[in-house]
């Protein structure tokens, strides 16, 4: 077993946390930007797991091109605008996705 496959593990494990970080910043925000960050990260997980699978069970073929769709679902991941949210939260909260939620009444 290649150390590649953990890369591939690891890359893959990114994108679908990405992914899921976006889809929680829309939910509690609603900004179009993340929505469509969201609903691309659908296909960009599918894509970067495609990538696992052909790096581990066609290990010595292919592993390079498995490393390659990985790459290039983090890489197209990173494309989309999104909106700015924070202000001054911490670097924990950035990374969990911990937003303020929007007032209902903006009076």
């Amino acid at each position: 077993m290649s150390y590649l496959i953990y890369v591939a593990m690891f890359g893959a494990a990114v994108v679908i946390f990405l992914w899921l970080r976006d889809a929680r910043i829309f939910f509690r925000t609603g900004l179009p930007g993340y929505r469509k960050a969201a609903y691309w990260g659908v296909l960009y997980g599918a894509l970067a797991t495609f990538g696992m699978i052909c790096t581990i069970v066609f290990a010595a073929f292919t592993e390079m091109i498995g490393i390659g769709l990985v790459i290039a679902s983090l890489y197209l991941q990173a494309r989309h605008e999104r909106e700015h949210v924070w202000k001054n939260e911490s670097t924990l909260e950035r990374f969990l996705g911990s937003v303020p939620r929007p007032k209902a009444n903006k009076k």
